[in-house]
């Protein structure tokens, strides 16, 4: 066996079955996969972000009300612009760095996520590639960085609510939670630190009698993501960024110096830019056919009674995510919150941004799939719920590196679930990057890696919903 998930791919790998349906379909039309996006332009769409996490963010600055000159640029306000912000104005403290958001910080995925600060990356994460020291490298980093978010939070006196109590993936049926026991007894031979937890295991923690069988990681935790967006935007302004909101950039213009013009007319000149756009890069010309974004949903409790939450038996604060391809994810707050995030997700053609029109179905199930999971929460209803888009790519893997004309155009694209801990890594690397050190990435396999193809509609949307059906129909069977 070489993956423990060989044969329940997680539901953000659904893109990768797609392209052969996509692909060949665009073959057979490459005039219209080459015109499509000058005939349909995208339309950019930002809907405001109304989930739980957003009572948290920081408060707004203002918008760009002059013209400016910077040597860095940075567009976007999520965890990858800020953290790549503080690290610029970290690494050279005299540079002139200014992060450009359209909306407010926190207003795109890293302010509606699922919470869980994973170790690894999502191509990898609990399996086995064929190079257990590479992976092994890239899981170490990983485990670092969260430290390292735990010392800034310290040194800021910023409390992000970031735990490292653990994770756990569940296995939805014996035959995974076998392929799962052999995957962690040739992962801690190759030096991970993972357990294989039975079902009483996994009940004494967290409550819950739904699986038989869970692989833990005590390095992986959780987060509150609207205070992980306060920290890092506090520590891009403590180093020097001048971070404007409400300043989106509608036209970017190529050169030794780039010129960005924003939606209010003013223009910033760079030498370099940094995109941290994810989901929303095509709108601005970029990554089309790298990324697409797809819709996630999560919804969050009221506060739970003492009585209610001992009943359950969630001892404590271990997040958790299952194997099925249709993934959910699950997590416990400081203040006794449950939230479900995941099920079945959605795509709207042209790499659309408003929230699809069946959002409300995909909500009654997150709220299904609760009460299977913890049945003393039949009757609980959401306080909150929430939907956006996330960037995925056809192998489920990241990338981070630079392109354009001048070579002065840096990204980082394609979480897949991992962003809330990758993301400050590759703001690192961006910082790196742009400074023309690249010497200590060189080993990093998703650094100026080439991504996989994504045809352009109308190819794109029959290749997703071709995937999306496939997925219905093999998902793994619960017991």
């Amino acid at each position: 066996m070489q993956k423990m998930k060989q044969n329940t791919a997680n539901r953000r790998r659904f893109l990768k079955s797609s392209v052969a349906a996509g692909a060949a379909f665009a073959a057979a039309g490459a005039t219209v996969n080459a015109v499509f996006p000058a005939l349909i332009p995208e339309k950019m769409v930002l809907e405001t972000n109304h989930s739980h996490w957003t009572t948290a963010l920081p408060s707004a600055n203002p918008a760009l009300q002059m013209d400016l000159e910077a040597d860095a640029a940075v567009i976007g306000g999520g965890f990858t612009g800020l953290s790549t912000a503080y690290y610029l104005k970290k690494i050279f403290p005299n540079d002139r760095v200014v992060l450009l958001e359209a909306a407010r910080c926190g207003n795109g995925a890293s302010g509606r996520n699922g919470a869980m600060l994973l170790t690894s990356t999502e191509d990898r994460y609990m399996e086995w590639s064929g190079d257990p020291a590479l992976d092994k490298r890239i899981y170490d980093l990983t485990v670092d960085n969260s430290h390292q978010l735990l010392a800034l939070s310290s040194q800021l006196n910023f409390d992000a609510e970031i735990e490292l109590h653990g994770a756990l993936q569940m296995c939805n049926n014996n035959m995974i939670a076998d392929q799962g026991r052999e995957y962690v007894q040739k992962a801690r031979r190759s030096g991970f630190p993972f357990e294989f937890w039975d079902h009483e295991k996994i009940a004494a923690a967290v409550g819950t009698l739904a699986y038989p069988a869970a692989l833990y990681d005590p390095n992986s935790g959780q987060v509150h993501p609207g205070k992980l967006v306060g920290l890092f935007k506090a520590a891009a302004t403590s180093a020097g960024a001048e971070i404007y909101e409400a300043t989106p950039i509608i036209h970017i213009e190529e050169g030794e110096r780039i010129e960005l013009t924003t939606g209010n007319a003013k223009m910033v000149r760079a030498r370099s830019v940094i995109l941290a756009t994810n989901a929303y890069s095509s709108k601005l010309g970029y990554l089309r056919r790298a990324v697409t974004p797809v819709f996630d949903y999560v919804g969050i409790t009221a506060p739970l009674p003492e009585g209610l939450l001992a009943k359950i038996g969630w001892k404590n604060r271990i997040p958790f995510n299952d194997s099925r391809t249709a993934v959910y994810y699950l997590g416990l707050t400081q203040d006794n919150r449950i939230h479900i995030g995941g099920g079945p997700v959605d795509y709207v053609f042209n790499n659309g941004l408003q929230e699809p029109a069946g959002a409300g179905k995909r909500f009654e199930g997150l709220r299904a799939e609760l009460a299977r999971i913890f049945p003393a929460l039949e009757a609980q209803p959401f306080e909150t719920t929430w939907s956006g888009a996330v960037d995925m790519s056809l192998d489920q893997a990241s990338s981070v590196g630079q392109m354009g004309k001048h070579g002065n155009i840096f990204y980082a694209i394609g979480f897949s679930g991992h962003g809330v801990n990758l993301t400050s890594i590759f703001g690192r690397i961006l910082a790196d990057l742009v400074h023309g050190k690249t010497k200590d990435w060189t080993w990093l396999p998703y650094l100026n890696r080439a991504t996989p193809y994504i045809p352009n509609e109308p190819f794109r949307w029959i290749g997703v919903q071709a995937a999306l059906q496939y997925y219905r129909v093999t998902d793994p069977k619960l017991p």
